[in-house]
Order: C-alpha cells, then sequence, then structure tokens
C-alpha cells in the first residue's frame, strides 16, 4: 500500500527542471575513500555468444587470434584496462564441471547448455583457457564455484587445481601443461542461490556456504577472497539472513540488479518512445535505493565493515534481437544504454564504503555487452566507451559533489535527478557529467574549493540526429557508426569554477588541473 501510494503522489508530482545548475566540486575534502578499479568490472558466461565466436575462436580460426583469442577483441579489451572478469557464469556455473573443461581439447566432453538455449558446449574454453586469458590481459579472475549441482570436493580440489604449487592436483595441471600455479583472489560459492543456482532458502544456503567455503584452503601464499551468493535486487530479507548466520571466512556478499521494466515483455533494445527511455533510465539509477537498503542491513551486523558488498552482475536487460535464439541474450546496445551505464556508475562512485566490486553483464554478445561480433567483424558499443571513457576514476580518490538540478518523474512513477554527476582526483580531477534529458541542454557551473583550473581536457558521448532520434543511435555492423566519443571544448574557466555546456542525452568526462 505505502509504495502504491509513493508511485500515484510521484506521478502527479510536478517535473521540477534547472536548466543551469552549480555544483560544488570539493577537492579538498580530506580523508576520502579510493575508487576500487574493480567497480568497473566485467563479466563472461558461458552464454550465446560470449565465450565461443566472442573472445575464443580457437587458433585455427580464419579470424586474426592471438593463441585462439580474437585479436581485436584483445586489443578492444586492453583499452578499456579491465580489473576483474566473472567467469563462468551466472547459471551456468552451477552446472559446470571444472573437470570436463582440462586436458586434450578433443577428449574433453559435451554438455547441453540447459539454461541458455539448449546449445551444446563442447568445453574447449576451460579453467586455462579462461585464466591464461586474464593473465595476458593482465586481468584479476573471478571464479564463481558450482554449488548447486557440484559437491563441497569438487570446488575444493579446482582451487586446489588452480594455486596449489605441490599434490596431485597440481601434479594434473602441470600435465595439461601449466607447472606453475595461478594467483586466485576472488571466489564465488554458488551464484544466484535463491533461483537457477539452487532453489535455496537463505537460512539454507548460509549452512551451504560455510561447509563449502570450509574446505576452499588457501596454498602456497594463495589467499582467497570467498564471496557468498547474495540477493536479488529489493530481497532485503537474504541479506539480513546471511549476515545474521555467516559471521566468519567470508570477505564479500554479492546483489544482483538488473534493469528491466517487465519482465514478461522486456521491450526493445531499440525500438522504444520517450517514455520507455525515461522508464528506464529512472528504474536504472534506482540501484541507489537498493544499495543504500542493503548497505544500511549489513551495517547493523558489521559495523566495522569486514565484508563487502559486490554488485557482480548488474545492466539493462531487453528482448532479444529478432531472429536470434531467445536463450542467447543478444541485444543491440543504444546511447540510451550508455546513459544507464554512466548515470550508474556515477552511484557507485559514491558507495564505496560498502561497495568494492560491480560487474556489467556481459563483456561480449550478451545483455548489456561491451562488444558484439559477427566473423570477422567487431562493435564497439556505447556502454563500451563509457567504460572507456571512465576509466579515470581506476582508484583515485572520491571527490564529493554537491548539487541540485531537478526532478524528472517517469511515466512508471519512479523520480531521478536531471543530472547525474561524479568526480574523483590523481593526476588531475575527473569529473563525468550526464545530461538524460533529450530536448533540453544545460549549464553546468563547477566550483572548486581551491583549484583554479588551467587546463582542461575533455571527451563527450552523444549519439547522432536529434530528441529520440540520438537516443536510439547504436553501432552496428558493416561500418555504421553512430555514436562515439569526440574531444569536448564546450566549457569556460574563470577563477576557481568551470563552466560546461551539455547537450541533450549526453555524457562527458573532463579532466581538470
Amino acid at each position: 500500500m505505502k509504495r502504491t501510494l509513493t508511485t500515484l503522489l510521484a506521478t502527479l508530482a510536478c517535473v521540477v527542471s534547472f536548466a543551469q545548475v552549480k555544483v560544488a566540486v570539493h577537492e579538498d575534502a580530506p580523508d576520502q575513500p579510493v575508487i576500487p578499479k574493480e567497480i568497473y568490472g566485467q563479466f563472461a558466461e558461458h552464454l550465446g555468444r560470449c565465450i565461443y565466436d566472442g573472445i575464443w575462436v580457437g587458433k585455427d580460426s580464419p579470424i586474426p587470434n592471438v593463441d585462439g583469442y580474437r585479436k581485436d577483441l584483445v586489443e578492444a579489451i586492453r583499452e578499456l584496462k579491465v580489473p576483474v572478469l566473472r567467469w563462468p557464469g551466472g547459471c551456468f556455473a552451477d552446472e559446470y564441471h571444472w573437470r570436463d573443461g582440462i586436458g586434450p581439447v578433443s577428449q574433453r566432453p559435451k554438455m547441453i547448455n540447459s539454461n541458455w538455449g539448449g546449445t551444446v558446449e563442447d568445453n574447449s574454453f576451460g579453467t586455462h583457457e579462461f585464466l591464461n586469458f586474464c593473465e595476458m590481459l593482465g586481468i584479476e579472475p573471478y571464479i564463481s564455484g558450482n554449488v548447486g549441482s557440484g559437491t563441497v570436493e569438487e570446488l575444493a580440489k579446482w582451487v586446489e587445481y588452480m594455486t596449489a604449487k605441490g599434490g596431485t592436483m597440481a601434479e594434473l595441471r602441470a600435465a595439461n601443461g601449466r607447472k606453475e600455479p595461478w594467483k586466485i583472489k576472488y571466489l564465488g560459492v554458488g551464484n544466484e542461490s535463491w533461483g537457477c543456482g539452487g532453489n535455496m532458502t537463505p537460512e539454507f544456503y548460509s549452512d551451504q556456504y560455510k561447509r563449502y567455503a570450509t574446505y576452499c584452503r588457501n596454498y602456497d601464499g594463495n589467499r582467497l577472497y570467498k564471496v557468498a551468493s547474495g540477493a536479488s535486487d529489493y530481497d532485503y530479507n537474504w541479506t539480513k539472513v546471511l549476515m545474521n548466520n555467516v559471521r566468519s571466512n567470508i570477505s564479500g556478499l554479492s546483489l544482483h540488479y538488473y534493469t528491466v521494466m517487465n519482465w514478461g515483455h522486456k521491450g526493445s533494445a531499440t525500438d522504444f518512445d520517450e517514455d520507455e527511455y525515461y522508464d528506464i533510465l529512472a528504474k536504472a539509477v534506482e540501484i541507489d535505493e537498493v544499495l543504500k537498503n542493503h548497505e544500511a542491513i549489513m551495517d547493523l551486523y558489521d559495523p566495522r565493515h569486514r565484508i563487502d558488498l559486490l554488485l557482480d552482475e548488474w545492466g539493462t536487460w531487453f528482448d532479444v534481437e529478432p531472429g536470434t535464439n531467445p536463450g542467447h541474450l543478444y541485444q543491440q546496445n543504444s546511447m540510451r544504454d550508455a546513459m544507464v551505464a554512466a548515470m550508474s556508475l556515477d552511484i557507485f562512485n559514491k558507495h564505496t564504503a560498502r561497495l568494492k566490486m560491480a560487474n556489467i553483464a556481459q563483456m561480449v554478445n550478451v545483455l548489456q555487452a561491451m562488444i558484439l561480433t559477427k566473423g570477422s567483424e567487431i562493435v564497439l558499443t556505447p556502454t563500451y566507451h563509457v567504460f572507456r571513457m571512465y576509466n579515470v576514476h581506476h582508484d583515485a580518490t572520491a571527490v564529493p559533489v554537491a548539487f541540485s538540478a531537478g526532478e524528472k518523474v517517469s511515466k512508471a512513477g519512479r523520480i531521478f535527478s536531471q543530472l547525474s554527476v561524479s568526480a574523483s582526483k590523481s593526476d588531475a580531477v575527473h569529473i563525468s557529467l550526464s545530461n538524460p534529458s533529450i530536448t533540453e541542454t544545460k549549464t553546468v557551473e563547477l566550483e572548486f574549493d581551491s583549484l583554479k583550473p588551467s587546463n582542461v581536457t575533455g571527451e563527450i558521448l552523444r549519439g547522432k540526429g536529434k530528441g529520440l532520434e540520438a537516443v536510439k543511435s547504436y553501432n552496428d555492423f558493416g561500418g555504421k557508426t553512430n555514436v562515439e566519443p569526440a574531444a569536448f571544448k564546450d566549457f569556460k574557466t574563470a577563477g576557481r569554477t568551470l563552466k560546461v555546456t551539455l547537450p541533450p542525452a549526453s555524457v562527458v568526462v573532463l579532466n581538470v588541473k
């Protein structure tokens, strides 16, 4: 009843919008947290064409590759500076048996990927292929372990296989071509255990977590950061039960949040009207409230912040592209997705007292992907460009900002700000700004504590065209590039102020010295 009344009042509320906004940038604020680079993490599941045709084409492929990995993708991912990559799922993780993905490829058993389209998984991309990919690109691997259909011994032996220097598992690893162990930090103990990972109650999963985590050992200097399978969206009871029942041998608790308006009819990724555009943005930024609520529960049980929160699945989820396998979750990626990414990342940058990682779903060819591939072609999506522009925030010190930009009420009754801002500092002060309005240009006056801007550079991301046409813009195969970054110079400096003009539906990142 309360939620219905709130929605009704929001729907009836007036839209307040400020064409001119003043933003106080407190770059001199002391004792600010660092924005962990892991906030900009990625996710790669054995789902559709994320792994096969996406990351992996095989060494004998006519597509240019580096030891089987797509060469163009390797170069694109390197530009992103991806800090951490979660694998092999997702729902797939709780049906994945790691021994099927080691040894000679010709001898690896095949399985039906029953979660995602019923396609045949040949296990040609397994532990070695994933960890070597991460090692090649300097990415921290995040292993998602099988609790739903796997045994305690199976997960324990996988950890030993990857990280131990001696013993039977190390000998097996060496026989498969890798003598030295890998360093594995992040280990997820199950995935979505409330759903596809076993349909468990939080009480039952709590006991399972403790059992599995007990036998996942630290070998030869490798120290595991163990992550419990956490809640979906608004399930605050799951967080409450886990925080009450699991008090030790845990480093992080996961959370999943997808931007979906209607699970029965998710809508098109590229064909939408103005109301649908604003509804999606409003649903995306509701993650701010969701994070606050889960963090408040964690604070009650863990006031010293020993346990981190990890948003290890998030992003938009639309209907698949017409003519594609419904189970492969292949969707296009428009300027609307870029706005969701930018506004979400601005929120994450402000939650780093507890939030230490986020993993967008997914890296290639699935959901809100960074990259799309088809044969020998590759497309960098608008979301890719946001992540590349935002990598200036990686491991930078957070800078508080304060502003009031007015609010808009979406058709579904959600209220959201008419401006999105976050800031950090390292070699410069980095400021990311997003104007979600389809029609309104915003003048933003940034006022610093003491900095007098003398050297300012920036980039802007916008779609081609005007109004709704611009936010529906996307990049496609055949060289159809409609959304790409450009140099941004529409600003003026005066003393401690920097006045910026933000076009409609634009994302801007500034580096200020």
